[in-house]
């Protein structure tokens, strides 16, 4: 039995052995070929389809040839068109808020100063504790007659500068007693200059427990400052009627607490107008 060509060339009772290595390399050989002939055919696919693709390009773009940078960079959007990817900012109010109201200004001028002016607004209480020192409060008077409660040239410069009334409290601690005067004013220019222009002194306060001191000729401790539209002044001693001199530090002690008691007085009143005027609490 015979085959054509490239078959085998035995047949049913051929005692021949067929060469099995030829066979297998004839195998071999067309699996290459199939194997090859596919990955032509797909290459040849993906080069059609890329032609496919830059035809179409090429058509949309209107033209014929290929497209220009203008005519891509036409195409894309512009960039106030591009979404921004951060939260908007802040906005300010270029008007500036207005400034918080002067303390000094509501004690500057009666216009603006309308606080009741009483012996209670600036000396509260039966005592004064300024630390760990504690007075008692003596009598205390209010007069609109401002020279009548001064000595010597005090008078006639408190009336002389416009004073309205003086306001006294007298406060004593270990033998040492103080008076402390308080003279009112209509603008701060009168107060400043009938404190400046101080002369003679306060007359001092007795009553309520405090017997008579700074009269009859003893030396006393005098002081005169002002703040705002008020002028106010000490006089202060011992009350047994000795002399005060520079070595009595005790009794510049008192005489200074009252003075800083009193300023701090006349500045809160300041503070609490503003703050109202403002609407704000005070504390």
């Amino acid at each position: 039995m015979s085959f054509g060509q490239g078959g085998p060339s035995w047949g049913p009772g051929d005692s021949r052995t067929p060469d099995w290595a030829a066979l297998a390399d004839a195998s071999a050989a067309r699996g290459r070929r199939r194997k090859w002939l596919m990955i032509g055919g797909g290459a040849l696919a993906t080069a059609a389809v890329g032609a496919i693709v830059a035809t179409a390009v090429i058509t949309t773009d209107g033209g014929g040839g290929a497209p220009g940078p203008e005519k891509n960079a036409s195409k894309l959007p512009a960039p106030a068109d591009l979404p921004s990817e951060s939260a908007p900012g802040p906005s300010f109010s270029s008007v500036a808020p207005p400034p918080p109201p002067d303390p000094k200004d509501y004690i500057a001028d009666e216009k603006k100063d309308k606080s009741p002016v009483t012996v209670d607004a600036f000396f509260p209480g039966r005592k004064l504790t300024m630390g760990d020192r504690v007075y008692a409060k003596g009598a205390t008077t209010r007069t609109t007659g401002c020279a009548t409660v001064t000595q010597g040239a005090l008078g006639s410069i408190l009336d002389n500068n416009g004073c309205d009334q003086v306001i006294r409290a007298t406060y004593s601690k270990d033998g040492i007693a103080v008076t402390v005067g308080l003279a009112v004013f209509g603008t701060e220019a009168e107060a400043r200059k009938a404190a400046q222009q101080a002369s003679g002194g306060l007359a001092s306060l007795s009553g309520s427990g405090v017997p008579t001191f700074c009269r009859g000729g003893s030396v006393c401790r005098r002081t005169a400052n002002s703040y705002g539209r008020y002028a106010y002044f000490t006089v202060g001693g011992f009350i047994s009627g000795k002399n005060v001199t520079t070595a009595h530090k005790d009794v510049y002690a008192v005489g200074d607490d009252l003075t800083d008691f009193t300023f701090r007085q006349i500045r809160h009143r300041g503070e609490v107008q503003a703050s109202a005027a403002a609407g704000a609490p005070v504390t």
